[in-house]
């Protein structure tokens, strides 16, 4: 997860770079996270819901018409902000029902951040507090309530599964969601996650058998990361085995947050091979 050590070795997205990405598509439909609409075949719309302890909030992005998978996306450690959203706009082009959801619910309600850089500049003192709040009780909890407000919803076809993706941070919330509720959520993808490891029984590397025997998931870790933990990875794969669940666990040669739009580490090739990943995982839905 993005710690003081991420921070200082991180470089700095400027303008150019950033103008880069759109330049290259990847944030060409990148929209404001107000209101709602349709464009290019998608619905997007602000959402809130009662949710434990709050009120959850997000944009719920689907094709215009039909009935598809729903997929909840559990934004980085810089929350609900527009390089989520363009990611969540992709996922749903692609025929999915996705919540971006705001992970901070509990404490404060939409957009904090600009994009990552502005979380960099003093967010990690702002948002401890907003962390503390999420538990993995608290989490499983928060999870069972937006699965339900998914299945609610006239876009999701609840004859499909859900799936649920996360970044940093909430990397390990795809497996405490798919434990929570193990009949609806059916995938977890975690992208850079941390805190997936632990000795304690909620520690996602221990819920691994609570997943549906017909749930899939996807861990993909940065380079970094495993260089800085190596052990976690053989953890996670001999877990796994124990519960024999399809779990795929690989090193990308990107670093922490490479999957990420607006991070200055963002790798589009080993990106793009995890979207490819991503893509995989969510047609067993």
């Amino acid at each position: 997860m993005c710690d003081q050590d991420h921070l200082h070795a991180m470089p700095r997205m400027n303008r150019r770079s950033f103008g880069a990405l759109a330049g290259m598509g990847a944030l060409a439909a990148c929209t404001s996270m107000e209101g709602s609409g349709s464009a290019g075949g998608l619905t997007q719309s602000s959402v809130s819901f009662a949710a434990d302890g709050g009120t959850m909030d997000g944009v719920f992005i689907h094709p215009a018409e039909g009935r598809h998978p729903g997929v909840i996306l559990w934004p980085d450690i810089a929350g609900l902000r527009p390089a989520k959203i363009e990611m969540g706009r992709r996922l749903a082009a692609e025929g999915y029902a996705v919540l971006v959801a705001n992970p901070y619910y509990r404490s404060v309600a939409g957009q904090q951040f600009a994009d990552f850089d502005a979380w960099r500049d003093g967010g990690m003192q702002v948002t401890q507090p907003w962390r503390a709040r999420n538990t993995p009780e608290a989490v499983t909890a928060a999870a069972r309530r937006v699965v339900g407000w998914l299945d609610a919803q006239a876009a999701v076809d609840t004859a499909r599964g859900i799936g649920n993706q996360g970044y940093c941070m909430t990397g390990s919330w795809t497996i405490l969601t798919a434990a929570a509720v193990p009949s609806r959520v059916k995938a977890a993808a975690s992208f850079h996650g941390g805190g997936l490891v632990g000795d304690g029984p909620m520690a996602p590397v221990n819920l691994l058998s609570r997943l549906a025997p017909d749930a899939q998931a996807l861990i993909a870790i940065a380079r970094d990361d495993d260089a800085q933990a190596p052990n976690d990875k053989v953890a996670l794969r001999a877990a796994a085995e124990a519960a024999a669940a399809d779990i795929a666990v690989e090193v990308y040669a990107g670093d922490h947050g490479w999957t990420v739009l607006d991070s200055p580490v963002y790798n589009a090739a080993e990106a793009n091979r995890a979207w490819t990943a991503l893509l995989a995982l969510y047609a067993q839905l």
